[in-house]
C-alpha cells in the first residue's frame, strides 16, 4: 500500500485529489494543513501540520511517505516562492520518496530564471521519479474569484483583451495528479494540460448568460482596476502585479493553445465549458440574480 502526501489539500486541485484518490483502497492519504496540529487521522485520512515558508513540520509531514503531489498555494512570488518549494524538494531527496508530482503553471517553463522554472529544473535533475504538470488557466476562476463581479454586476471586467484561452476544469487537473500519482506509465515526463479548446472571455459570458439564463457580458478593463481591488481584498503589491503580469502574456494570446495531454493520460476527452458551467451553476445561483 502506498502512502501519498498531498500539499495543498484544501484547494481546488488538492481537494479533487483527495477526493480521487480516497476511492482506491491501495492508497493511504497524508494531506497538509497549516493549523498547528500534531498528526492527526479521520478516517482514512490523515492530516498533519506543515508550514511551507518556515519548513516546520516538513519532515514529519513526509515520514513514511511514498510519493508527493507538491503546489505552490496563491498569494507568493519571487524568492518566497521559489524557498518553499525548494525547500519541499530537499527534504524529500533525503526522504528518499519513491516520486514526486509537481503542480506548475502553464508556461512556467518559458523564463528559465522565474521560480517555477527553476523548480522544474531542480526536481528533473534530483534523481526522484516525477511528473510535473502545466495546467493552463482554471475555468472555476469564474465560480471564485470572479464570482461577485458576475452575480452583483453581471459582468466580467478584466484586462484580458479578446485572447483566447483554453480553460481547463480542476476536476480533469485532479485526475490527471491522481493518474500520475499512482502509476509510473509515464514517469519522468512534464505535460501542459489545457481544456479541450479555447475560448475568449465574451464567449465565456455567453455561455454563461445561457446557462444561468441572464445576461452576462464581458468588458476588457482597466489593470489598474484590477490591481486597486485586489490590493483592496488584502492581497500583496508584488501578488497584484505578478497577477497584472501573467493577465499581459494572455492578452497576447499565449494561453491559447489546446493540448491532447487529458486525453492521452486518462484517455477520456476533457470537460468542455459548457459542462463546467452546468455543473457549477448553484455557484452563482447561491445569489439569484
Amino acid at each position: 500500500m502506498k502512502q501519498c502526501l498531498i500539499i495543498g489539500a484544501s484547494g481546488n486541485v488538492g481537494s479533487e485529489i483527495v477526493k480521487l484518490l480516497g476511492k482506491n483502497s491501495d492508497i493511504r492519504i497524508r494531506v497538509s494543513t497549516s493549523q498547528a496540529i500534531e498528526i492527526q487521522k479521520n478516517g482514512d485520512i490523515e492530516k498533519t501540520f506543515l508550514n511551507l515558508i518556515t519548513g516546520e513540520g516538513l519532515k514529519a509531514a513526509l515520514a513514511g511517505i511514498d510519493r508527493v503531489f507538491l503546489l505552490l498555494p496563491a498569494g507568493y512570488t519571487g524568492d518566497t516562492q521559489y524557498g518553499m518549494l525548494s525547500g519541499v524538494l530537499t527534504e524529500a531527496k533525503q526522504a528518499q520518496i519513491e516520486k514526486m508530482v509537481l503542480m506548475s503553471a502553464y508556461g512556467a517553463d518559458a523564463v528559465e530564471t522565474a521560480p517555477l522554472a527553476r523548480i522544474e529544473k531542480e526536481l528533473i535533475a534530483s534523481g526522484l521519479a516525477y511528473n510535473i504538470i502545466r495546467p493552463n488557466w482554471f475555468m472555476q476562476n469564474f465560480n471564485t474569484y470572479w464570482v461577485d463581479m458576475i452575480r452583483q454586476q453581471h459582468k466580467i471586467l478584466l484586462p484580458a483583451g479578446n485572447a483566447k484561452v483554453s480553460f481547463i476544469d480542476v476536476r480533469d487537473i485532479a485526475a490527471v495528479a491522481a493518474e500520475l500519482l499512482t502509476t509510473d506509465k509515464f514517469v519522468n515526463q512534464a505535460f501542459n494540460l489545457t481544456g479541450p479548446k479555447a475560448i475568449d472571455f465574451s464567449e465565456a459570458a455567453q455561455l454563461l448568460s445561457a446557462a444561468l439564463q441572464q445576461k452576462v457580458t464581458y468588458e476588457d478593463s482597466d489593470p489598474n482596476l484590477l490591481k486597486q481591488n485586489m490590493l483592496a481584498s488584502g492581497a500583496s503589491e508584488s501578488y497584484a502585479d505578478f497577477l497584472l503580469f501573467i493577465f499581459s502574456v494572455l492578452k497576447m494570446g499565449h494561453n491559447a493553445e489546446v493540448t491532447p495531454t487529458v486525453q492521452t493520460i486518462l484517455g477520456r476527452a476533457p470537460n468542455d465549458f459548457e459542462k463546467y458551467v452546468l455543473d457549477y451553476k448553484k455557484a452563482w445561483f447561491d445569489q439569484p440574480f
